[in-house]
Parts: structure tokens; sequence; C-alpha cells
């Protein structure tokens, strides 16, 4: 294979996943890795990607590059199904409990299902007002499609809104998040690193995420596979501090490793 031929099936590879390590395409290619950093170098001068440590990403994907909540609700929408639906069995099946929503299309695709779980007439789920199973969330979205449903009673948390990811962030957001304790938290993320942990692009975002890791007793963090060996510029978790990390492909071997060590099941749906 040609060097040209090569950088391009390289080029598209990056394109497609938004990433690509410098080992796993040496393995792909059966190259070496000063010969595939030589193909990375090539790529960033004609402005086909962009390195990073250990590879490369799309030129576009910067520490601070977020799209909204619109668009990314489009995006992988079968691996975040599958990922919702795996997410789905850790909520509590009984009325009873209190779980954390935090934004995010994951966790959105979440609450449709939950929805729909509650909303079931043949389900016994369907209680009375009381004894309901509580959700609390600062996300618009998430909000109103659980607002109203049988068996659920919804809190929200106030804050200003933003209107890339219809999350409610700030001071208050964050002073609401640290008086309460949730049986569990799902988490969203734009990015989950190896030695960088969770982070997102959004100082404030931020903020309210590493208030909802610290007040619930058990993290699920659901992250599609894009998200996977990803730095964004705000960190607001460590792998430590999750529980359970849901995702739709195997993780690179030095993020499952960090996974291991930090103790944190991974669920691939």
């Amino acid at each position: 294979m040609f060097a040209e031929e090569r950088q391009q099936l390289i080029a598209g590879l990056v394109a497609e996943s938004g990433r690509a390590s410098v080992t796993d395409l040496a393995e792909r290619f059966r190259i070496t890795t000063e010969t595939v950093r030589r193909d990375l170098a090539a790529l960033e001068s004609a402005g086909s990607l962009r390195r990073v440590h250990g590879g490369a990403v799309a030129a576009d994907r910067f520490s601070t590059t977020e799209e909204s909540i619109l668009v990314r609700t489009v995006q992988k929408q079968p691996e975040k199904l599958r990922i919702a639906e795996a997410a789905l069995a850790f909520v509590p099946e009984g009325p009873s409990g209190s779980i954390l929503m935090d934004a995010g299309s994951t966790t959105e695709a979440l609450a449709d299902l939950l929805a729909l779980r509650m909303s079931d007439p043949s389900s016994a789920r369907a209680v009375a007002e009381g004894n309901e199973l509580v959700v609390i969330t600062n996300a618009i979205p998430i909000a109103g499609k659980l607002a109203g449903e049988p068996g659920i009673a919804l809190q929200i948390l106030g804050g200003r809104v933003r209107g890339l990811t219809q999350a409610a962030v700030g001071q208050s957001t964050v002073e609401a998040a640290q008086r309460i304790r949730p049986d569990i938290a799902f988490i969203g993320t734009n990015g989950i690193h190896a030695a960088f942990g969770l982070s997102t692009p959004d100082p404030e975002e931020a903020a309210a995420k590493a208030a909802f890791v610290q007040s619930a007793h058990r993290i699920v963090v659901l992250a599609d596979s894009s998200k996977l060996d990803t730095e964004t510029l705000v960190q607001f978790a460590s792998l430590k501090d999750l529980d359970t990390l849901i995702t739709n492909s195997e993780p690179s071997p030095e993020l499952a490793a960090a996974l291991t060590e930090a103790g944190v099941e991974v669920v691939i749906a």
C-alpha cells in the first residue's frame, strides 16, 4: 500500500470515529509506530486531522468544541438507545428510591424509556402519588419528558439555563445538588480519558456535574464510543469517582486498564 493511500484511509478513520491511537493504527496497517507518526504529521500539515498525545483527533475537535443538544440527539441514535436500555436496568424496579439524571442526549434516551416503563398500564409501577420514584434533573428536555408521568415524583434543580445544552447550571444548581443524596446518578460526559478522567467543555456545566458526582451514592456514566479516550477543557470527575460505565464498544487497552484499576464496572451495550 502506498503511503498516500494509507494516509487517506487514516484520515477517513479519524473523521469517522473522531480519534485514533498510534498503536491501533500501527496494528491495523501493520506498520511501525514511527511510520504512523510520520503519517499523522503529514495529515496534520494538510489540515486533515489534529495530533494529540498518543494519536490524533478530527481536525475540528478541540477541547472547547461542543455541539448543541438538538444536534447530539440525532447522532449515534442506535448506540445511545442501547446504552439507555442497559441503563434502565439500573433504575429501581419498585416505586421507591431516587435517581438523578444529568443533561445529555443519552440520558434523554433513558428518560424516554423510563417514561414508557412507568406509564405502562399493565405495570404495577404506576402508583399513587406519595409512593413514587423520585427523579431529579437539571435538564429541561428530561423534565418535559417526565413531567406528569405516573409513578414519578419529578424535581427540577434550578439555575441559569444554557441554551446549547438546555441544562440548568450555576451556583444555585451546585448548591441544590449539594443538599441531596440520590441513590443513583446517571451522568453524561463529553470525554472519558485514562489520565484526565471525565470532562466537559463548559466550566459551569462541569461544576454542576462535579456536584452531581459527589451527591449520589452510586454513579453510572453513559457515554457512547465517541467519548472514549477523549479530553475536553474541564475535568469534573476522576475514574475513581465512578461505579459503572455503560458504553457501546470496548474501551481501548489503556482506558480499560485504567477503569479496571479504578474499580469501575464496564457494561457494553
